[in-house]
């Protein structure tokens, strides 16, 4: 179990890492779109297709991040009335038979869209820099996979009674870590 939480915390922190790197690529593509537009009257082919793909590496490369920082929406004013021990039973619950097998599937379309483009040589067919299309589509793959393992992580962990839902790892007052 160490080695898992180890691996998956470690994937989930280099991938937030990534993805906050990438809203700096993001915000200095824009930035010389700008100025290429506006003060060099010259725009460049590409800065569409750029900021589409990296917002949406952005969104993927976080998700895994965000679920272990709880930074995600939680619906839980129901849940929150129950016992703690019936709301880390609830969560490991939805985690494991529900978020984490459709994380994995949809996992399973972005790979197998991902290695179709990169056989066919894809390209972004309405942009003009018609640019491959596996690189993104791999992004969101991988992304979706460390998204699925932290989710089996979580489920693992209320399921051992090791979290508390609501509170991040962070957090003082948050269970012992095993």
């Amino acid at each position: 179990m160490h080695f898992f939480k180890t691996g998956v915390e470690g994937l989930s922190a280099l991938l937030g890492a990534v993805g906050k790197l990438t809203i700096l690529a993001m915000i200095a593509a824009m930035l010389y779109e700008v100025a290429a537009r506006y003060v060099f009257g010259a725009p460049t082919l590409w800065a569409f297709d750029i900021s589409y793909m990296l917002n949406g590496s952005i969104v993927f490369l976080g998700a895994a991040y965000s679920l272990r920082k709880e930074a995600h929406v939680r619906i839980d004013f129901l849940s929150q009335k129950f016992p703690l021990r019936v709301q880390q039973l609830l969560n490991a619950a939805v985690y494991a038979l529900l978020m984490a097998p459709i994380t994995g599937a949809l996992t399973w379309v972005a790979a197998s869209k991902a290695l179709k483009a990169f056989q066919t040589g894809e390209v972004e067919t309405v942009s003009p820099w018609a640019p491959l299309m596996w690189p993104f589509y791999s992004v969101i793959a991988f992304g979706l996979f460390a998204f699925c393992l932290q989710f089996l992580l979580e489920a693992l962990l209320y399921l051992r009674g090791e979290k508390i839902p609501g509170q991040t790892p962070d957090d003082p007052h948050a269970a012992p870590e095993s």
